[in-house]
């Protein structure tokens, strides 16, 4: 969907256009709603919690989470969003720019604020960016808004060229013209999606107010809001505190995989969206339940299985391959109840490096490891 004639005419008349975005507050400790429930039954990222549920933010849930919120503050989730300004990317490169064709693109950072603007010789569009989506270890991604429609700039960042290019999806030629070349119109839908995956709190009792998310997946996007749990805790009800905070650790394998692919994206998502090919590798609990090993009822082969979310991800090999031996012997050793898949016939290691290979996506500029976990043969395509 492109830009309305409507706001065409506005990019026509302006040579800057201004959008300013309000920076959040902590979320004060609040006491226990009157018709707030967030039972491990009811939450859902997706859905959001119901009206009336209380957030209260990471500083509440450090005082008895220590060790999860030590290294949680450096995790991939943690840092999964970012206001524009605050973006630890753009502040580290206050410059950036791509020439594509007649078109040059621009991301200047200062002090205060992020602005976005494309230039076709004397013409000049520019606008502020409100959102960073992405941590940077692949991309980050930008958001704006205008005329109270939110945009996807057409360039984003790439950490492999430390610079600008055209964003995943969008034609890779030079656009027909200035408008068009701006950015994407977001639908409601799609802006909603983007800031339930890279914010926490955006959907209250089903109402979404995108100005008041917190920036990146904080302790409650994932375990529920915590005004009733805290509340309990305080008035030392602990059965009662249990069960008002969900912990998705205690979901079956198969349950861990959905709910991380509620952001991550499962098997029905990705053949819902039609996407195909070397395109679905980000899509990791899609892919993982592909693999051979993959079981419904066996936690060492989830999402958790491998990865903690309150710590930054591990980059190791080794530490890798300590998970496949945790369900497969060392070479030469028979299966036993306790490792129960067979030895490998061929090596004692590098099991990631030979059973979960990196591809490259069309304008990703990054190596995506495939979880569809198999064996692989030389020269194999994809098998997407």
């Amino acid at each position: 969907m492109r830009p309305s004639r409507k706001v065409s005419r506005t990019f026509r008349s302006a040579a800057c256009l201004v959008v300013s975005a309000a920076f959040i507050a902590a979320f004060p400790l609040a006491l226990r709603p009157a018709q707030a429930s967030n039972s491990a039954q009811e939450w859902n990222p997706e859905i959001g919690p119901p009206a009336g549920a209380k957030y209260v933010g990471d500083h509440v849930c450090a005082q008895c989470h220590f060790s999860e919120s030590k290294t949680f503050n450096f995790s991939p989730m943690r840092m999964a969003g970012k206001w524009a300004p605050d973006a630890a990317v753009l502040k580290s490169h206050p410059r950036l720019s791509l020439r594509l064709g007649p078109y040059l693109y621009r991301i200047v950072r200062t002090k205060s604020s992020v602005t976005y603007s494309i230039a076709k010789g004397r013409q000049i569009l520019s606008v502020p960016i409100l959102w960073a989506f992405g941590m940077g270890i692949a991309g980050q991604s930008y958001i704006y808004r205008l005329q109270g429609a939110y945009f996807q700039a057409w360039v984003s960042f790439y950490n492999s060229t430390g610079n600008l290019d055209v964003t995943m999806g969008e034609p890779p030629s030079a656009p027909q013209n200035l408008e068009y070349a701006f950015g994407n119109i977001l639908s409601h839908g799609a802006f909603m999606r983007c800031l339930e995956c890279h914010t926490t709190g955006s959907v209250i009792g089903g109402k979404f107010d995108p100005m008041n998310a917190v920036p990146g997946v904080h302790c409650e996007a994932c375990h529920g809001p915590g005004g009733e749990h805290v509340a309990d805790v305080m008035a030392g009800h602990i059965e009662q505190a249990k069960a008002a905070i969900f912990n998705p650790g205690n979901l079956s394998a198969a349950g861990i995989d959905r709910f991380c692919g509620a952001c991550h994206r499962t098997g029905m998502s990705v053949l819902s969206k039609g996407v195909t090919g070397v395109y679905d590798v980000r899509f990791q609990p899609y892919r993982l339940g592909l693999s051979l090993c993959w079981s419904a009822s066996d936690k060492r082969i989830s999402c958790l299985g491998c990865h903690n979310p309150h710590q930054p991800l591990v980059k190791s090999a080794v530490f890798y391959n300590s998970k496949c031996l945790a369900c497969h012997q060392m070479k030469g050793a028979p299966p036993s109840p306790a490792h129960p898949a067979p030895a490998c016939p061929v090596s004692t290691g590098h099991c990631i490096s030979c059973h979960m290979p990196k591809y490259n996506i069309p304008q990703g500029h990054y190596a995506f490891t495939d979880h569809d976990i198999r064996i692989v043969r030389p020269g194999a395509p994809y098998p997407g």
